[in-house]
């Protein structure tokens, strides 16, 4: 019987979990992410796609991507002499 869709949200977060060295909030934020990208838009069409066996194979696509789309962070541009503002003992 296939589970409804928040359950199946919660379970593939789980797993995320229970699979690699994630913590309960870094799950939610991939599973949010993936959903916010519309990852889960069939599931929640197709009941019959929300079984055990695709939460497990879901959970290892969305630890697999999380990081494709932010493969880094920009280190901040430095600030010029304008932006830092007078020097010490300058007015």
């Amino acid at each position: 019987m296939p589970m409804t869709y928040e359950q199946y949200l919660d379970e593939v977060t789980t797993l995320m979990t229970e699979f690699f060295d994630v913590s309960d909030e870094d799950a939610i934020k991939h599973v949010m992410r993936a959903q916010a990208a519309d990852y889960f838009t069939l599931h929640d069409d197709l009941p019959e796609m929300r079984t055990q066996e695709r939460a497990e194979q879901d959970a290892r696509t969305i630890y697999e991507q999380r990081n494709k789309s932010r493969p880094h962070v920009p280190s901040k541009r430095p600030a010029t002499n304008q932006e830092k503002g007078p020097a010490k003992g300058k007015k």
